[in-house]
């Protein structure tokens, strides 16, 4: 198991430099760059470089060149770039007045970790146990039921539930049972560990309902179709022959085995703490890293982009070497050697 762990280590250096040299390229040759922006706010136009009688010289264009590196070749740029992010340095954003990258997604990080890693393992201990009860019941008025509500709610778009519940819960238009914006009250310092904590759940209920529901009823069904293919297995049989009790049954023999489809999901706990959502976090008024990614995009902010699509790329390899580590634990009959 080591050796295949360090194998796939190795392997995501290459993989990491053709998804950065990639990306890279594409972000350098897209329209309205750092030095049109520079020019549209230097002549107060937005339409190009003139404004007016007001001309930009062609030195002014090549000073911006400089400052911005694009008066060396694109190679040259990215081997600059790729340097600099080896020793973690991931230089300075263009938008957030020269702060250091990290400094800026650092900035962002609470919002990601406490939606994105809270809406993972509730979606996962709400969707296992109901998966199961619908298993072991199938067919009947509860697994019906059940379904054409998980299925009502993995049909709504999150954003479009999100707006609902603003309406509704909100203070929209009826009850104002829950704040909209923000992780935490702007009293947060003054109140004890015990109101802080629940100072948080309070602010979280609404977006973390928004963020589990797309996932809900793929990981329920999942579990519960898993679970029904186990138990009609020749083994379960020949265990129900011997006189063990259904409980027995079900949560010592088929549960592990079809455990084995709902964890090789599990990998994107290490995703969904870094990635958020724009719409969401739109909606609820959230300072996250969607939110974040979002506007680097729209602002042609290359480090943060870089920064992100890199620190991103990483963490979907390493979820991935973690589900496959999950697995073995869950079937040691898996052997990756």
């Amino acid at each position: 198991m080591l050796t295949y762990i360090l194998r796939r280590l190795l392997l995501m250096i290459p993989t990491l430099f053709g998804i950065t040299l990639v990306v890279f390229f594409i972000v350098q040759a897209a329209p309205g760059g750092p030095i049109e922006q520079a020019l549209k706010e230097m002549s107060g136009d937005t339409g190009g470089a003139v404004s007016g009688s007001t001309v930009i010289s062609k030195e002014v264009i090549e000073d911006l060149k400089k400052q911005y590196d694009f008066d060396k070749p694109i190679y040259v740029r990215y081997g600059k770039w790729l340097k600099t992010t080896l020793t973690f340095n991931f230089g300075t954003s263009l938008v957030y007045e020269g702060e250091p990258v990290l400094k800026v997604i650092a900035s962002k990080f609470p919002v990601s970790i406490q939606f994105g890693l809270t809406s993972l393992c509730l979606t996962y201990l709400l969707c296992i146990p109901l998966g199961i009860a619908k298993a072991v019941r199938d067919k009947s008025r509860f697994d019906y039921i059940s379904s054409m509500l998980i299925f009502l709610g993995h049909s709504t778009p999150g954003f479009v539930l999100g707006i609902l519940l603003v309406v509704f819960f909100g203070g929209g238009s009826f009850w104002n049972l829950f704040p909209i914006g923000g992780i935490y009250s702007p009293d947060y310092e003054t109140l004890s560990a015990g109101q802080q904590f629940l100072d948080r759940i309070h602010h979280a209920v609404l977006p973390i309902i928004c963020y589990m529901v797309g996932h809900v009823a793929v990981i329920t069904m999942l579990m519960k179709n898993s679970l029904i293919g186990e138990l009609s297995k020749d083994y379960i049989k020949t265990a129900r022959a011997k006189g063990l009790k259904h409980f027995w049954v079900v949560y010592k023999h088929a549960l592990r085995n079809a455990l084995i489809p709902i964890v090789t999901g599990i990998g994107g706990i290490f995703t969904l703490i870094f990635a958020g959502s724009v719409l969401i976090e739109t909606v609820f008024n959230l300072d996250g890293m969607g939110l974040l990614t979002y506007n680097s995009v729209m602002k042609r902010d290359y480090t943060v982009i870089m920064a992100s699509v890199t620190i991103h790329s990483l963490l979907i390899m390493l979820g991935n070497i973690f589900a496959d580590v999950m697995l073995i634990l869950v079937d040691p009959r898996i052997d990756f050697e």
